[in-house]
């Protein structure tokens, strides 16, 4: 027997965890400022196989055994090519959660096309693919697993790239297939899922994307960090523009709207 197979027990009871206290109540707070799970609801996870997508399913398998709101669960992986997917399988049994998996040559497609943005070509596509099968499935939420830190970034790279003082929405119908995309984490730093990963051994896939590590987000993600050091609570700032910004605070607002 490896020393791999001789842990296996051991990592599933970590597993099969409750989720921490400060994760839990910011969840709960995003979930219920946007309304992100009603009564009878079939939420599907995307589950991607990083840190993000893992706590997400450990957040929604718990919620769904102890909250009075009665949903069903279940996670999907986009696969792309060379994905093991093993190792969650092995996760979704501990907790329950029944998994599929959909395989997506986008690797291959990006190169075909020689996609100049591939993070963004890939990130719509696996939601398009997810949403399409989620739709097809009778499921009509779909949980994704960005955090606050991605909602942030988004705003800066909107902001620089775009001229937009905008992010994504937490809560969000998508017109095509009727699914609702939810985003629990929205409200949640990316150290603490990070910690919390780490704390319950989730099994954490290496991507076989090419392009890890060498993208905009992540040269956004280097200079909001150095800002940090000079605006500590940058993260909250962004975060009450986001929910603050009406109407008269834009330019095209009538003449003298919302001054006093």
């Amino acid at each position: 027997m490896s020393l791999d197979e001789r842990a296996l027990p051991q990592i599933e009871a970590s597993w099969r965890q409750p989720l921490c206290h400060a994760l839990r109540r910011r969840v709960g707070r995003a979930l219920a400022r946007w309304g992100m799970i009603a009564p009878g609801d079939r939420v599907l996870v995307g589950l991607s196989g990083g840190k993000d997508s893992l706590v997400l399913l450990h957040a929604l398998s718990d919620l769904r055994r102890r909250s009075p709101v009665k949903f069903e669960l279940a996670a999907c992986t986009v696969g792309l090519t060379g994905m093991n997917v093993s190792t969650l399988e092995g996760y979704c049994a501990a907790r329950e959660v029944p998994y599929s998996v959909l395989e997506q040559p986008i690797m291959e497609i990006i190169a075909e096309r020689g996609e100049r943005s591939p993070c963004s070509f890939c990130a719509n596509m696996r939601r398009g693919r997810l949403c399409a099968w989620a739709a097809e499935q009778g499921f009509n939420k779909l949980a994704l697993g960005h955090s606050l830190d991605d909602a942030v970034e988004t705003f800066f790279m909107n902001l620089l790239r775009a001229g937009r003082a905008r992010s994504f929405l937490p809560c969000v119908s998508m017109s095509r297939t009727g699914v609702t995309v939810i985003r629990p984490l929205v409200l949640s730093t990316e150290a603490a899922v990070i910690d919390e990963a780490r704390r319950l051994a989730l099994p954490i896939l290496k991507t076989p994307c090419p392009y890890a590590g060498h993208t905009e987000r992540q040269n956004a993600r280097e200079w909001i960090a150095k800002l940090r050091l000079d605006v500590p609570d940058l993260y909250g700032k962004v975060l009450n523009a986001l929910e603050s910004l009406t109407e008269a605070d834009a330019w095209d607002a009538a003449p003298g709207a919302g001054e006093g």
